[in-house]
């Protein structure tokens, strides 16, 4: 049984009080858009060459500024992320210059990096978490996916942060390319005795190619939905997996369809009402999804800039044919994903409706499958 992924209870509290008084409690700090790997439905990749032609990355000293101006506004918590953050030569000045501001700080990284003196670093000092992305369950899979062959070199380093009691958390992103290795990542994640975050859902990747609009390298929806119900069928025994498909059962029962309203919903989440993203040339969006709304910190202020952000946000309405819908509350439909898969947070991403839909339906099969055992 994997240990629980449920946020601490503090952080919680920390965030519904920073919504009723409009506070950034979270922060997300994009360092780099660099990358030693090169995985096909990244959000944010580009080259050395591109980052230059492009202005080039934010200084350790213009983060530290952002950070500490957040930080006086409320900022509790920080999650420093990439690309790859450690690919920065400067990562640490970055790392410790957030601590010594009080930030409580978790890294996103794809593991493949943390030996050496780069190890030792944390080892001696570590995050609250490390968010590590675990792309496969061989070196092959990982070749053909990130293009490096360093599976077993990413599990003996998350091995290393686990001796030492460092906390981690395991991201898997299920793709075309590492679907086989479902069931051996589940058993990695045992053996390392860490908790997973699986999604069979991609993003498509709008911030690397504008036009990109509900496409990508990920699975169809039919696809997804049969993958995200096998990934339940891994994890959970079968008094858990007959809960959540009851549960999910329920919530459609008891959410008939209705008439939509005549205005979709406000944003429900985080994003731009406790949260804030900082690309890494210097942009502010509610989510790294988004390619809007945006402001920009360094030019008029951070202030100003959470200001204007939690404005624009709060003019955001989703799709007027979702509120009706009996699938809402089974559905991970956001304002990113309306967004990333139609252009416009109102559209109605069909591609989300269509994997929700078979999401229920094959976990009712699943269910009677299993019974049937």
């Amino acid at each position: 049984m994997q240990k629980s992924n449920i946020e601490p209870q503090i952080a919680t509290y920390l965030h519904a009080k920073g919504r009723r008084l409009g506070l950034p409690i979270a922060g997300n700090f994009e360092l780099t858009a660099r990358c030693n790997f090169n995985c096909p439905m990244c959000y944010v990749h580009l080259s050395d060459e591109q980052v230059r032609q492009q202005g080039g990355e934010l200084t350790a000293q213009q983060w530290l500024q952002i950070a500490k101006d957040a930080r006086d506004r409320g900022m509790i918590f920080a999650l420093l992320t990439g690309g790859e953050p450690l690919v920065r030569r400067d990562f640490f000045e970055i790392y410790d210059g957030m601590k010594k501001l009080g930030i409580l700080l978790s890294i996103n990284s794809n593991g493949s990096l943390l030996r050496g003196e780069i190890l030792e670093r944390f080892l001696a000092d570590p995050p609250s978490r490390f968010n590590i992305s675990l792309y496969g369950g061989s070196n092959a899979t990982y070749e053909k996916m990130c293009g490096r062959p360093v599976y077993a070199q990413v599990k003996e380093n998350i091995r290393a942060l686990r001796k030492a009691g460092v906390d981690v958390s395991l991201n898997l992103s299920i793709t075309p390319y590492n679907l086989q290795d479902i069931e051996q990542i589940y058993r990695d994640a045992v053996e390392l005795d860490v908790n997973v975050k699986a999604s069979s859902y991609m993003y498509p990747s709008i911030r690397v190619n504008g036009e990109q609009y509900g496409s990508g390298n990920r699975l169809s929806a039919e696809e997804a939905a049969a993958a995200g119900v096998a990934w339940d069928a891994i994890r959970f025994s079968d008094e858990e997996f007959r809960q959540r498909a009851e549960n999910m059962k329920n919530l459609v029962m008891n959410n008939p369809d209705g008439c939509p309203m005549e205005e979709g919903e406000g944003v429900r989440c985080r994003a731009g009402t406790t949260s804030f993203w900082m690309t890494w040339d210097g942009r502010m969006l509610p989510c790294g999804m988004m390619t809007e709304p945006v402001v920009r910190p360094l030019e008029v202020g951070f202030d100003a800039a959470w200001q204007q952000l939690r404005e624009a946000t709060a003019a955001i309405r989703t799709p007027k044919e979702c509120t009706g819908c009996a699938y809402k509350e089974v559905c991970g439909a956001c304002a990113a994903v309306c967004y990333t898969e139609t252009g416009r947070f109102d559209g109605q991403p069909t591609y989300i409706c269509r994997k929700t839909k078979e999401t229920v339906r094959c976990t009712a099969q699943t269910l009677a499958e299993r019974e049937k055992r």
